[in-house]
């Protein structure tokens, strides 16, 4: 059965779900916007069904276009790794990665990647867990790397790496020393921000242990936390990958909470539909340089 429309329809088909407006998309594939609009005219009269709702000048996926998406973002990823497939340099990286894994775990692997595949583009998505499983549903990523739960059906969920969460104090705060469980209840927190995959394991592990948590601040990093903390402003329970500076420094010190270890799972996802690309494999490849607590990705 001959093909009924073509992958640059296709194409703009996803840049207008991304920008729902066909001159963004138009602007983003290189085209004129009367080029797009009769691109997606062509695909929706091959396909013989609407993909979009028009609500004033913005265009909004309605349940065919939905339904298309992740298809069509599939065969645009297997036409590009085709495309690729002899380029030299080498295979396309597209990944997601929440804060503290972009911060500090990912340079040393991205590193390590590059010695092996110099040139190999690298495009990199940096938000907190919810914007980067958003990112991997939506397939504007290949695959994500987060710290917090996903509990979305369509992707598939695999362990990565072990991390151990530590509570911190500034060397003169009057809990850096052996505080009791109702001082640390007491204490003002310093904690990221909803959608963080640290504030929703941190604020587990308080809640569990000690009843409740007064969360007195929120930030939306680990860099301005851990300043915070060091500033006296309070404690905070933080990677120990993303304070390990601080603490060989002094400006702040470990707290002996007393309580049970918090070491977390951080996660791999990818979407269900979406083969695994020649960059996802090149990458995982190198996972066992990262350590104890990575395993290889699997379907």
């Amino acid at each position: 059965m001959p093909l009924r429309f073509s992958l640059r329809e296709l194409e703009v088909f996803c840049a207008i779900a991304q920008h729902d407006h066909v001159h963004r998309a138009a602007e983003a594939v290189a085209l004129t916007q009367s080029a797009a609009s009769q691109a997606l005219a062509r695909l929706e009269s091959a396909l013989g069904r609407p993909l979009f709702d028009r609500r004033g000048r913005r265009l909004v996926l309605n349940d065919n276009g939905r339904q298309l998406l992740p298809r069509a973002r599939a065969l645009l990823d297997q036409a590009q790794e085709v495309q690729a497939l002899w380029d030299e340099g080498g295979p396309v990286l597209n990944l997601g990665a929440s804060t503290t894994i972009a911060n500090y775990l990912l340079p040393a692997q991205l590193a390590a990647y590059r010695q092996v595949h110099p040139g190999a583009p690298v495009q990199l998505t940096v938000g907190n867990t919810r914007e980067v499983v958003a990112a991997v549903a939506a397939m504007e990523v290949d695959f994500g790397l987060i710290e917090g739960v996903c509990s979305d059906s369509h992707l598939h969920v695999e362990r990565w790496h072990a991390d151990e969460l530590v509570v911190i104090a500034a060397p003169g705060h009057a809990l850096a020393q052996q505080p009791t469980r109702a001082q640390l209840a007491a204490a003002p927190w310093l904690l990221r921000e909803p959608g963080s995959g640290t504030r929703e394991e941190v604020e587990r592990w308080l809640l569990t242990h000690l009843g409740s948590v007064r969360a007195d601040m929120e930030l939306g990093n680990s860099e301005a936390i851990k300043r915070a903390v060091a500033a006296g402003l309070g404690l905070s329970c933080l990677s120990r990958s993303a304070v390990q500076d601080f603490l060989a420094s002094g400006a702040v010190v470990e707290v002996l909470t007393g309580l049970p270890p918090l070491v977390r799972q951080l996660c791999l996802v990818r979407h269900r539909d979406r083969p695994v690309t020649r960059g996802m494999q090149a990458f995982l490849a190198l996972a066992p340089a990262l350590g104890p607590g990575v395993s290889p990705a699997g379907n």
